[in-house]
């Protein structure tokens, strides 16, 4: 339900960006998506563990609409709410046993590989400041 909402607000927040933003944040996504698996694979060798999310589905009783009601000239307004079950899914963690030494490995693979993704996202984005100057 969430990303229903959150999709279409990020969609909205990108347009608003300058054509220099969108061409820096382009050259570095990757740079990004392998710092943030850097943080995770340290929390994970800090903890000793790691964290599993999994989702599981509950009902709950929740208002579904209304009983129609008929007034005295015949007029259908709305009356009592009308509730059902409707399922809900809920995201959990749980603590799953990980190989310490294959994160250490996995760790220090994801640093040597963002030292050569942090030299090419620094080429990109000076070419983005050629590219498109800062405006004032």
């Amino acid at each position: 339900m969430k990303a229903l909402f959150v999709l279409p607000l990020m969609a909205a927040l990108a347009a608003c960006a300058t054509p220099r933003e969108r061409c820096v944040s382009e050259a570095t996504r990757n740079l990004r998506v392998v710092d943030r698996l850097i943080v995770q694979s340290e929390a994970t060798l800090s903890r000793g563990y790691g964290v599993e999310q999994y989702q599981v589905t509950r009902p709950t009783w929740r208002q579904c609409g209304w009983y129609p009601v008929r007034t005295r000239k015949g007029d259908i307004v709305r009356g009592a709410p009308r509730m059902c079950w409707d399922d809900e899914i809920e995201t959990r963690e749980r603590a799953v046993a990980v190989n310490l030494n294959e994160e250490a490995a996995t760790l220090k693979s994801l640093r040597d590989k963002r030292a050569s993704l942090a030299r090419t996202a620094n080429t990109a984005v000076a070419q983005c400041a050629a590219t498109y100057p800062a405006t004032r």
